[in-house]
């Protein structure tokens, strides 16, 4: 899940809440969207290996 943030980056969450904490966990922020995109298909692709 990408969010923009107010400074103009991007913010890449999980997809399910923290339970600890019931917030979204913060899995990297980015510079461009497409840059979280790219590293938010890398993640789906570990988490099936």
């Amino acid at each position: 899940m990408i969010r923009k943030l107010p400074s103009g980056k991007y913010r890449l969450y999980s997809r399910k809440k923290d339970p600890k904490t019931g917030r979204r966990r913060n899995l990297g922020t980015f510079n461009t969207r497409k840059a979280a995109e790219a590293h938010e298909s890398a993640i789906q692709y570990f988490k099936r290996r």
